[in-house]
């Protein structure tokens, strides 16, 4: 292992740099401690994965925790703006629920609604600490407790952290671990990229996805434990244990191998993905929540007359292992359990996952790869002007013996309430199904192009990050 340098606002030179002395461009050791890590299974220095369970109930019975909805009046320090209806919080901090009118298309193919939308334009962290036990790559997670969260308590990074929580603007303690993320430590940096969070609920949001690497000792603390990335892979097998935020970051390891075939060579995608970005016309402007078409406030909701897509509600959280011991908040909950899902198909034995070019109003670069399909089923129900996406009859109706992975995941329990979605990977016989050619916004990519391109800035989406993060840790092999 290569000594590690001092982080870009410590004393010494930025991390990875050479002071005066040239030396190779690539990480070539990082991928390989990747894979072995992800070999470790079933053990590891911190705790066996036999005893998860039972530690993760212990932490949350260890702390009182209670999430109950309450009215919008009860909200304490945010309220709705008189002018335009837009619910902030009183700091100007945090988020703010304003309105959000988004136009797709052109021609016949127009579309055009309204919705709610966060906006939340502060960078937050979501880190990893990394170290090595007896040769093996050892990750530090936390059992975190969200109000959104299913269960509430579910595995998160090292530092799952807003700007505004970070630099305390919420008045409470510091978050732990976090100058090995800011430069107060000695660290190797693994990864390191920003991410889009989801499109369709958050205005142009996102989040540095870190992964760092000591070798001082971190003793850690009871609501931490330290794991190997075979064990993540375990634990993603099971329902919403490991949080979207965690998925995440693991998803942008630099762990699966460069396939020496594809499809589509590496250029190629590039050169499609940046087709689609281009070629889709999304206008996204925010109006006033309170003249948001198509939705009505009510004394403790935003909804849709109709039901469909998501509410904007009010609770109020206890935790008394967070910064701070209570709060209240707006959470987002959607209607129904979401789908997301890849279709996997074999080319002369090289695996491949079909992608599709996604818009969504609230991506920055009008377009980021999904997965096949990305939908919550409920809103297309019964509903004869807007049909069910493609593939999803396909997915849905899967034989069981060509599931190759499938978990109930949660998505980002700080900011929304009850969203769960269904993670599959469906292999499918590509030619025989007719999609040796796929349609139109669809591609084939190997993992290891997903994995790559995940390693950069915008071109791969949350959900497709998720589903990502069980070939990264070795829960799924294709």
């Amino acid at each position: 292992m290569s000594d590690l340098t001092e982080t870009a606002t410590g004393t010494g030179a930025p991390a990875g740099t050479r002071t005066g002395v040239p030396g190779p461009r690539a990480d070539t050791d990082s991928p390989a401690r990747f894979r072995r890590s992800a070999r470790a299974v079933g053990s590891g220095a911190g705790m066996a994965t036999a005893e998860f369970a039972g530690w993760l109930a212990e932490r949350a019975a260890a702390h009182p925790f209670r999430v109950r909805p309450i009215a919008f009046d009860d909200l304490e320090g945010w309220s709705f703006d008189r002018a335009t209806g837009n619910l902030a919080h009183r700091s100007g901090r945090f988020f703010t629920v304003r309105g959000l009118r988004v136009r797709t298309g052109e021609g016949a193919a127009t579309r055009e609604w309204q919705q709610p939308i966060i906006d939340q334009p502060e960078v937050g962290i979501l880190g990893i600490l990394a170290k090595e036990f007896d040769g093996v790559l050892h990750f530090l997670m936390q059992a975190k407790m969200e109000p959104g969260n299913p269960g509430l308590v579910q595995l998160s990074p090292t530092v799952q952290a807003t700007r505004s929580n970070f630099t305390q603007a919420h008045g409470g303690a510091a978050v732990k671990y976090l100058t090995y993320f800011t430069g107060g430590r000695r660290s190797r940096v693994l990864a390191d990229v920003l991410q889009s969070e989801h499109g369709s609920w958050f205005l142009r949001k996102a989040n540095r996805n870190v992964i760092v690497e000591t070798t001082e000792d971190v003793p850690p603390d009871p609501d931490f434990c330290w794991l190997t990335l075979g064990q993540l892979g375990e634990l993603l097998l099971r329902d919403n244990v490991v949080n979207m935020d965690a998925r995440t970051v693991l998803a942008c390891a630099p762990h699966l191998r460069a396939d020496p075939e594809a499809l589509t060579s590496d250029t190629e995608l590039l050169s499609w993905v940046t087709t689609e970005k281009a070629r889709h016309q999304v206008r996204a402007e925010p109006v006033p929540l309170a003249r948001t078409e198509g939705w009505v406030r009510t004394a403790s909701d935003i909804h849709r007359p109709d039901g469909r897509f998501f509410r904007v509600v009010a609770v109020r959280a206890e935790a008394a292992n967070r910064e701070v011991p209570g709060w209240t908040q707006p959470l987002f909950e959607p209607v129904g359990t979401g789908v997301t899902a890849f279709l996997a198909g074999r080319f002369d034995g090289v695996p491949h996952l079909l992608a599709h070019a996604r818009t969504e109003g609230g991506f920055l670069e009008t377009a980021e790869l999904g997965p096949t399909v990305q939908c919550v089923p409920d809103n297309y129900r019964g509903d004869a002007e807007h049909p069910a996406p493609r593939f999803l009859d396909a997915v849905l109706g899967a034989d069981p013996a060509d599931l190759r992975y499938a978990a109930l995941h949660a998505e980002e329990g700080g900011r929304f309430r009850n969203a769960v979605s269904r993670h599959l990977i469906v292999r499918v016989d590509a030619v025989a199904a007719g999609l040796a050619t796929p349609p139109a916004g669809y591609r084939w990519v190997t993992p290891g192009q997903l994995n790559w391109l995940a390693r950069h800035s915008r071109y791969v989406n949350v959900q497709a990050r998720s589903l990502l993060a069980a070939l990264n840790t070795g829960a799924v092999r294709l």
